[in-house]
């Protein structure tokens, strides 16, 4: 990734890390999936009919949106809902990332790197120091939907790598599949009577909350995020999510006075280590050895060893390595 891409994703993750904090103000007042389906409305109606339509097969751009909005957001509100804090539920989703590398390898045949898998290794020894240092009891249906969370969004992240699409296009397109059934769900789960009664009587927390993750989180974050992952492999970018939890953290912190514990404060040095290994700001140097078995210095990322010095063909002959039609090597 380019040092611009790197500071893309940095931005997103600052977006997605104070995002947590509105979700929790929404959550108090309206039923969760009537917030993520109004969301999406505010995300994907007005700027469908000016973005042109991702050329991609809808089929995808659908799974796109249900899987990585519908549900991956319908599972994290519900999930807080019932009672998942906000700085928690911003660790456990990251998970994501373990997801998105095992979906990665099972459907598009990625094979994670050495490196890849030694950095998201010690993220998520980042992210198990913080849970285990956060004092706040969890309920166990509001982490078991936090998960379920976490694997739509890794889900969501390999369909979006097949897509290839452009970040703005496939945000409003994939947004427009997430408030019907999300609505449904919520006449169903929540009945008629709460929905019409929120609708007709939206609080200031619900306004503020639809107005940032519609605003910030979802058109600025995902459009940035999707672009990110339609130049770069799958698992390279999703583990730059595993910094959120370390801005959500500080956000709680500041605004709602968490203090962070020390295992918090340890977890989230091991995230950006992790990070940094995953997405090659630190790099292993492999030791080259030279034919006589000795050592010959270090050199960065050189597994074939050092580069042979080609003779200049004489006139007339073959140049060497050139090949025929056939694909046979002259």
């Amino acid at each position: 990734m380019t040092s611009r891409d790197r500071l893309l994703a940095c931005l997103v993750v600052v977006l997605w890390g104070i995002n947590f904090l509105f979700i929790e103000l929404g959550v108090r007042d309206w039923p969760p999936l009537l917030l993520v389906a109004v969301r999406f409305v505010v995300v994907a109606v007005p700027l469908v009919f000016f973005v042109p339509r991702p050329a991609a097969p809808w089929h995808r751009v659908a799974a796109v949106g249900l899987l990585m909005s519908a549900g991956q957001f319908g599972l994290l509100y519900t999930a807080m809902h019932f009672g998942m804090t906000p700085g928690l539920a911003s660790i456990v989703l990251q998970a994501q990332a373990v997801f998105t590398v095992l979906f990665s390898l099972l459907f598009l045949g990625e094979r994670p790197t050495v490196r890849v898998l030694v950095g998201t290794g010690i993220g998520c020894a980042g992210l198990l120091a913080i849970a285990l240092g956060l004092s706040s009891g969890v309920p166990s249906l509001g982490l078991l939907l936090t998960v379920a969370a976490a694997a739509s969004w890794g889900a969501g992240n390999v369909v979006a790598r097949s897509v290839r699409a452009g970040g703005l296009s496939l945000t409003v397109w994939s947004g427009l599949v997430v408030p019907i059934p999300l609505f449904a769900a919520s006449l169903v789960l929540d009945g008629p009577a709460a929905v019409g009664e929120a609708l007709l009587h939206p609080t200031v927390g619900v306004l503020a909350s639809t107005a940032y993750t519609a605003g910030c989180a979802s058109l600025i974050g995902y459009v940035v995020w999707n672009g990110l992952l339609s130049r770069h492999r799958a698992s390279e970018v999703a583990p730059y999510s595993l910094l959120v939890p370390v801005v959500a953290v500080l956000a709680a912190w500041l605004v709602l006075g968490d203090i962070p514990t020390p295992s918090e404060l340890a977890g989230g040095a091991l995230l950006l280590l992790g990070v940094a290994v995953t997405s090659g700001v630190l790099r292993f140097r492999r030791r080259r050895r030279d034919r006589g078995g000795g050592a010959s210095g270090t050199e960065k990322d050189a597994p074939d060893g050092p580069r042979e010095r080609r003779r200049r063909p004489l006139p007339g002959e073959e140049p060497p390595g050139r090949r025929d039609p056939c694909g046979a090597q002259a």
